[in-house]
């Protein structure tokens, strides 16, 4: 075979190995999420695991379709409404304060150690307190999911005001420009990559917030529905309503993407734009 051939030979497997490359790239989270899945529904099959302890995913599959569909577009839209509103007022009230506590040196010293004491202190220890106060509507449900959500808001849009290059702060000041001006055309838009990282964050901590207060009093919602699934022994329906969860998180953090894609794109990283 003349040499010319037998050089060409790695060149021509080239193309299809980056191919090959680029799919596996691509599609490697689910490939993984479908192997994992094999592994468990195998596991549980091989090694005969107790549906009340560990059910496999064709059980939880099963367990889902034993409630019907209005049973539970109740409980996901009880969760959904309160994630939202409890997330909505994180928002309303976390980024004001973050602008007064970066355009202030004495509110953010006084502000800030109380916004931690705040956020450290353990929710599911108040949460009864909470509700207790408040009654039993949506009031203390929202109340608790915005305590989960606020602070990475806070933090975050904080940092991103007070991380402007000094050198545009000086630039604007010998311009003339105010300091509403200062903050809305320079601050603010430099801000934008760290608040809706912020955001992103705390969708999955406004669903964490609404089933922590739904554990402590509720009569509608998935967590509600997990705690009243595993009190008799429905591993399988408790869950379903856990992977109905984790959509619903994926779905807000996925919708938060979209939102910072379609109006500020240029606050993307270069790899996702």
């Amino acid at each position: 075979m003349p040499p010319e051939v037998v050089a060409a030979k790695p060149l021509d497997r080239a193309p299809l190995r980056r191919r090959v490359v680029a799919l596996l790239d691509r599609y490697a989270p689910g490939i993984a999420f479908v192997a994992l899945i094999a592994l468990w529904e195998i596991g549980c099959r091989v090694f005969r695991v107790p549906t009340f302890l560990l059910p496999s995913p064709s059980l939880i599959v099963a367990g889902a379709f034993e409630q019907s569909p209005v049973v539970w577009f109740g409980h996901i839209w009880a969760t959904v409404r309160v994630s939202l509103m409890g997330y909505a007022a994180a928002i309303l009230i976390s980024v004001p304060l973050a602008v007064a506590l970066a355009s202030s040196r004495l509110l953010s010293r006084t502000l800030y150690p109380l916004i931690v004491i705040v956020h450290s202190t353990p929710i599911v220890a108040i949460a009864p307190i909470i509700v207790v106060t408040l009654g039993a509507s949506d009031l203390p449900r929202v109340v608790i999911t915005f305590l989960i959500t606020f602070f990475p808001i806070v933090v975050s849009t904080t940092t991103g005001l007070m991380a402007v290059p000094e050198e545009l702060i000086e630039l604007s000041r010998s311009l003339r420009a105010g300091r509403r001006r200062e903050m809305l055309h320079i601050r603010l838009p430099y801000a934008l990559p760290h608040i809706f990282s912020a955001l992103r964050i705390s969708t999955t901590l406004a669903v964490v917030g609404a089933v922590v207060a739904e554990f402590v009093a509720a009569e509608r919602g998935l967590g509600y529905f997990i705690q009243f699934s595993t009190s008799f022994f429905k591993i399988n329906q408790g869950f379903a309503a856990l992977l109905i969860l984790v959509t619903i998180s994926l779905i807000f953090f996925q919708a938060i993407g979209i939102v910072q894609r379609v109006f500020a794109p240029w606050s993307l990283p270069k790899s996702e734009r």
